[in-house]
């Protein structure tokens, strides 16, 4: 237990409180975070945007919303208690179902009276001559926190298409992560998706069994995999919950805290049978095996790349009718895997039937949305229903959509201009006293977030009971080691095929053609992010000034 609260200090102002700790944001990162600081006997709030708590999976409820990660490694490892009673209905779970148990969590740790919702943080100013934050949000609310922890997510901030007469469309339009929370009626309607992504994907799906007609806006096509699920039975139950411990410690083993492994061979030392062999067995399992657990070298090296790419638009080509669908649904910019992995369950299959029509605006760009739906070379597309699924400003969008001033009041927006510069991807120099779970360069943005999540957690729970123990009362990452770390992300990155292609990793996001390409990612593994924060703690904490 901590020798003092430590917290912000009284206010000159009634209606401020003040706190040791403001966690924005309650998803699966700031729920965890408040439940540590509480046990360590800080006083912390968390200010959350929705009205309750889930974070991703509060908000996106659109139809089709599931895990692509194993629902067993997807919870919290914390408790064993929490282990014993939950229980999850499928391999991997919807989003209902995925809300449901943070809600749950919420309730059994005591956190909702510690939680502000509807509270979107707008801005949090540091003041220098008490080593505090001064926060607000949007509605007017306000606090003091001597320390300020982000769990904004990085896939939270969404992104709608620059396409002429967006606001003249007179049906119904929704964006997948601002889906409403009552119930939407596709059936029978003329629906239109503009996106192929991760949510797009499972999103067409949904619609396709429903719409009478199904028009899909491509741009870019993507390499699709099986997810497979499968519901969970009892004896699958007593199964899980007495494999809890070695599930956990094979995905703190693996680079992205997946269950998957990567083969030690190269792809280009195999026989072509062996690698079919391999490739044919990974592809029948469920979720990302073809993907993380590949031979060692198809994210590194081009030529394999290209052989495991081959194979999977073989894949591609056998579930489709039409050969010139088929086509315009196999990318060609890329190489299977430099892109995120969205997983499937029918959605190559989608595109056989009569009611569905695949649209390739990156051949014939949209020219505009009209009141009726969407024009295309000339041609009209007559919609009842438009979705968006156009993504997300990754990573670093949330945060730079909060007025954040640091020493002298400098924006933190502005310092990352060019892009993000950071320390072990949770502070940045000239920010005292901010730390961000999951930020840029951090090794949870290339991962199974919640297995990453808790090492974050846990790295800055421990940090502050450092500083209470003592007496400090600001902690600052030095330039220097902020240099070195950010240096270090971009060489790392720089070994990978992921960097050679267009995509949210590295920050190009077509709706945002302002925002620099940058590397935004930690794509040195779980274990290796891991063991250099240990690194960083064991030895007091170097590239930090503490005061």
């Amino acid at each position: 237990m901590p020798k003092s609260d430590r917290s912000a200090g009284p206010s000159d102002r009634p209606d401020v409180a003040s706190y040791h700790t403001l966690i924005i944001g309650a998803g699966i990162a700031g729920l965890y975070q408040l439940h540590r600081l509480r046990e360590f006997g800080f006083s912390a709030r968390i200010f959350e945007a929705g009205d309750g708590v889930g974070g991703t999976w509060y908000w996106n409820r659109y139809p089709g919303a599931r895990l692509d990660s194993e629902s067993y490694t997807f919870c919290y490892s914390f408790s064993q208690e929490l282990l014993d009673e939950w229980e999850w209905s499928e391999r991997f779970v919807s989003q209902s179902e995925l809300l449901s148990y943070y809600e749950y969590v919420a309730d059994k740790f005591d956190l909702h009276p510690h939680i502000d919702l509807g509270a979107r943080v707008s801005s949090a100013t540091f003041d220098e001559s008490e080593n505090v934050w001064e926060v607000e949000a949007e509605d007017g609310r306000r606090a003091r926190a001597r320390f300020v922890i982000t769990a904004v997510g990085a896939l939270s901030a969404p992104t709608l298409p620059r396409i002429e007469g967006r606001e003249s469309f007179e049906g119904e339009a929704y964006h997948t992560a601002r889906w409403p929370h009552e119930p939407v009626e596709l059936e029978g309607k003329r629906v239109g998706v503009i996106g192929t992504g991760s949510s797009g994907v499972q999103m067409i799906q949904e619609c396709a069994k429903v719409a009478k007609r199904l028009t899909v806006f491509q741009r870019t096509p993507n390499y699709c995999m099986p997810l497979r699920n499968a519901p969970i039975g009892e004896e699958g139950q007593r199964r899980l919950k007495a494999s809890y411990p070695e599930i956990f410690r094979r995905c703190r083993k693996t680079l992205g805290g997946f269950l998957y492994e990567s083969d030690p061979r190269s792809a280009l030392e195999c026989t072509p049978a062996e690698r079919e062999a391999y490739w044919e067995q990974q592809y029948t399992k469920p979720g990302f095996a073809l993907w993380l657990g590949n031979f060692q070298d198809i994210l590194a090296d081009e030529e394999a790349n290209a052989l495991a790419t081959e194979f999977v638009v073989r894949k591609i080509r056998e579930r489709i009718d039409d050969p010139e669908v088929a086509e315009k649904l196999i990318p060609k910019s890329h190489g299977f895997g430099t892109r995120r992995v969205p997983l499937e369950t029918s959605y190559y299959e989608v595109y056989n039937q009569g009611n569905v029509e695949l649209v390739d605006v990156l051949e014939t760009p949209i020219d505009r949305i009209t009141p009726r739906g969407v024009l295309v070379g000339g041609v009209e597309y007559e919609l009842d229903v438009l979705v968006y699924a156009t993504g997300f400003d990754a990573i670093t969008g949330a945060l730079d959509r909060i007025d954040f001033r640091g020493v002298r009041g400098r924006k933190l927006k502005e310092k990352w201009g060019d892009g993000p510069k950071t320390y072990l991807g949770m502070t940045s120099a000239g920010f005292p006293n901010l730390l961000t779970l999951v930020g840029p360069h951090n090794g949870s943005t290339f991962c199974n977030m919640p297995r990453c999540i808790e090492q974050n957690v846990a790295w800055v729970a421990d940090l502050l009971a450092h500083m209470d123990d003592k007496g400090y009362e600001r902690v600052e990452a030095t330039e220097d080691a902020e240099k070195s770390w950010t240096e270090h992300c971009q060489e790392l990155a720089s070994m990978t095929l992921l960097t050679k292609t267009d995509s949210w990793f590295v920050g190009v996001n077509v709706n945002l053609p302002e925002k620099k390409r940058t590397v935004l990612q930690y794509m040195g593994g779980a274990p290796l992010f891991e063991e250099k924060c240990n690194e960083v703690a064991a030895k007091g904490y170097e590239g930090f000034t503490l005061e």
